[in-house]
């Protein structure tokens, strides 16, 4: 069976062919002039210890609302906080993570405008981080520590063309990694905080070495789950080589992420209002033995020995037991890099980068559910053995992901012409399968040669190609910017094998068998124009439109259905993103300040089904046609003179209308998008009273969402607030100035909210209660 939805695509010859002509070419340079760094320096703006970089805070000079966490900030946030939970200060950003630290992989979500996190696009030194699924994907929080950030820049709309991703309809963060330094040394970082929390963070830095310098750095992070047994471990490993001669550099970095983790339960609101630390179990519970009645032969040779016996592990209760619920996730991410110029105007950029993804999932299935599936596919003659009693439900997944990134960029006169494109290869592998553990108990040794049942094995492909050129220039004396660019975009997609029960038994007959299923997806005019008018040296004016053009979301968990006819394939979402907003940056504040408008076709929307396996939701997909947000996002920070620059404030501040523009099913048009909150709002203190202190309180509120496009299932507004407290610098009571000591507490008031829900479902997961960490650093 093969599926085709059609348009006209590029050849990948033609971006190999453009990338060597292009490597051949003579070494300049072009620098900006000394003139106008002189000009930046000489501007005065608001300055702190926790203000850093505030021309890339608010986006000075770019086109769109463009906006970033610096260094400084990330380097006080709690110690191993995730790649996605540092969003969460930013505007429009609705993040909702599991636990202070925000590891827990399924308990994620993000809804920014009209989009979710399958639908934004994330970018780690120019190198796409591909899907944010947890199975088979690449979210950001396993390939960063906070530590080695320099800064997370994040356009909530329309992002550049030259961003390589198939999933942003819109939203771009991009993550970017510090430069090795130049002087031999490192750090040393310990944290201890609730929940036994022990972490540790230790880097090394070569110095420079005739333009070669590197550094390599190693977390250890090891948790108690917030609520109930289990615990969180994770190994995080990152290295960084430099080497740079005339006009040239050779860069090299790698990422290594050993994750390990058990499941906590989601469960409707009304089960956490009677038990808010509900979890799993941390023992057998004894109803869960019942015994089926009838003997077994495991063996297959028609006499009784001391292998067969009577499953007795039977009851309802026996999948509550949390040894059974467990992730793992072994991931290591390779790049090359290299850069040149080729003249005093023409400049060459290629990454060239290697994913090894490898990893699965356990969560158990009942007898009963078990014996149903084995009855059948026994019957339709497939290699399965009795269940024992409570099945091992393994879920594998793994792959590789290699790419190229290149970009050319040509100073030409007043234009910036930049060209260049991404092509990648990815392939992911999945299988499901039900086993048998001795005993038929969930705390028995599973029996890899005992399979109950299948349920999926197969390999999915993406084979992607993205083109764009897109030109950079000023007028009427620099004062107006416009940036006028477009890209294409072409994802071959392929599906192979088991799809799921019905290509292995259809009532209790053979079913479809191993499938292949192909489709492609492209579009070659997505444009984006944009524009940014100084009107002085402090106030500008942007506005930006863009088309945007994205992989269906959740594409592998819709075409691993398995049905027996020819069905139509979901069509590529498309987006357009408007935007129109002003900046600001003076001595005693900054902000901006943006409208926007985004128009979402085709958007298929996960839903949610209950398992009666494992008693949690699993998402399918269904499209939900058109859909629209509109609304305002505000962020600033003001330092008032009065307070001598010791005491500062900064305020996020959004609102948006996100709804369905044509209805679905018994849902109507203007039905609020799930988890969309009308108002997102954020806001803080920072003192700085000496130079070697530094406090800072903030609270986030996040307004009424529901989870369903019915609205009628609610979760409340709720305020939730943070705070630190950093000790370090020149001090004169006798601790050594390259120490710090860094005090963090999240839910200062030990808020008890849902928080996190799932679309289509009463079943949600809440805040995590008020946590403390201590992080003890020394640089040497």
């Amino acid at each position: 069976m093969a599926h085709k939805y059609t348009s006209k695509t590029f050849s990948l010859s033609l971006l190999a062919g453009v990338i060597g002509q292009l490597l051949i070419g003579s070494q300049a340079g072009a620098q900006t002039s000394d003139e106008t760094e002189a000009q930046k320096e000489e501007k005065i703006v608001v300055v702190g210890r926790r203000i850093s970089q505030t021309d890339i805070a608010i986006g000075t000079d770019e086109a769109t609302n463009t906006l970033a966490v610096t260094r400084d900030e990330l380097l006080s946030a709690p110690s191993g906080i995730s790649g996605l939970k540092m969003l969460e200060n930013l505007p429009g950003f609705n993040v909702q993570t599991d636990g202070a630290l925000g590891l827990y992989e399924f308990g994620n979500s993000v809804q920014v405008r009209a989009f979710q996190l399958s639908q934004m696009g994330f970018v780690l030194d120019g190198i796409p981080m591909g899907r944010s699924d947890a199975f088979g994907g690449s979210p950001i929080f396993r390939y960063v520590d906070n530590e080695n950030l320099g800064a997370v820049v994040a356009s909530p709309g329309a992002g550049d063309v030259s961003a390589p991703t198939y999933a942003s309809l819109g939203p771009i963060a991009s993550y970017s990694t510090v430069r090795p330094s130049e002087d031999m040394g490192g750090m040393v970082a310990v944290t201890v905080g609730d929940f036994d929390l022990q972490r540790t963070f230790v880097k090394l830095e070569t110095g420079d070495i005739d333009g070669f310098r590197a550094y390599v750095s190693r977390s250890k992070t090891d948790s108690d789950l917030w609520r109930g047994p289990g615990t969180i471990d994770r190994e995080h490993i990152e290295a960084k080589a430099l080497y740079e001669f005339g006009d040239s550099y050779i860069q090299a970095t790698y990422v290594a992420n050993d994750f390990f983790d058990y499941d906590s339960p989601s469960a409707p609101a009304s089960t956490f209002a009677s038990n808010y630390y509900y979890s799993y179990a941390d023992s057998i519970p004894e109803g869960c033995i019942s015994s089926a009645g009838s003997v077994y032969d495991y063996n297959g040779d028609g006499s009784i020995d001391d292998d067969d016996f009577t499953p007795v592990f039977t009851g309802s209760n026996c999948t509550s037991y949390y040894e059974d619920r467990i992730n793992i996730r072994d991931d290591k991410l390779y790049s090359l890099g290299f850069g040149t110029y080729f003249s005093e105007d023409v400049k060459l950029d290629v990454t060239a980068y290697y994913e090894d993804k490898d990893g699965y999932g356990v969560s158990p299935d009942s007898y009963s559910n078990t014996l149903g599936i084995y009855t059948r596919q026994a019957a339709a003659g497939l290699d399965v053995v009795h269940p024992r009693g409570v099945q091992y439900g393994l879920s594998t997944v793994g792959g590789e992901r290699e790419g190229i990134v290149a970009g050319l960029t040509w100073y030409m006169g007043d234009h910036k012409i930049e060209f260049g494109g991404w092509i990648e290869d990815d392939t992911y592998n999945r299988t499901q399968a039900r086993l048998n553990k001795t005993g038929g108990s969930a705390d028995g040794d599973v029996i890899m040669d005992e399979v109950a049942y299948y349920r999926r094995n197969y390999t999915a492909v993406r084979d992607t190609t993205q083109l764009y050129l897109k030109d950079n220039f000023s007028m009427m004396d620099d004062n107006l910017m416009l940036e006028v660019g477009f890209k294409s975009l072409s994802i071959d997609y392929s599906l192979d094998g088991y799809r799921d029960y019905d290509d292995y038994e259809i009532n209790s007959q053979p079913g479809y068998g191993p499938q292949s299923v192909e489709a492609e997806y492209s579009d070659n005019f997505l444009p984006m124009v944009g524009a940014v008018y100084r009107l002085n040296d402090s106030d500008q004016i942007f506005a930006s439109f863009a088309q945007n053009y994205a992989l269906p979301a959740g594409t592998d968990d819709i075409f691993d259905n398995a049905v027996g006819f020819d069905a139509p394939d979901p069509k590529g979402e498309e987006a357009d993103n408007y935007e129109f907003g002003f900046r600001t940056n003076r001595e005693t504040y900054n902000g901006a300040i943006a409208l926007f408008y985004t128009r979402f076709d085709n958007r298929l929307i996960a839903s949610s089904v209950m398992n009666p396996a494992t008693g949690q939701p699993e998402a399918f997909y269904v499209n939900a046609g058109a859909s629209k947000a509109y609304g305002v996002e505000l962020s600033g920070v003001f330092q008032p003179e009065v307070f001598d620059r010791e005491l500062y404030f900064n305020a996020n501040l959004s609102y948006k209308k996100a709804e369905l523009v044509d209805g679905f099913g018994s849902n109507p048009a203007g039905s609020q998008l799930p988890d969309s909150p009308e108002w997102l709002m954020t806001g803080g203190v920072t003192y700085e009273p000496t130079e070697w202190l530094v406090a800072n309180f903030s609270a986030k509120y996040t307004g009424k969402r529901y989870t369903d496009f019915a609205e009628s299932i609610e979760l409340d507004s709720y305020l939730v607030a943070q705070a630190y407290v950093d000790i370090g610098g020149p001090n004169n009571f006798g601790m050594p100035e390259n120490m710090r000591l860094r005090f963090n507490i999240d839910n200062v008031f030990d808020k008890e909210v849902m928080s996190f829900g799932f679309t289509g479902s009463t079943f949600g997961r809440p805040l995590s209660p008020r946590t403390f960490q201590a992080t003890l650093t020394v640089d040497f």
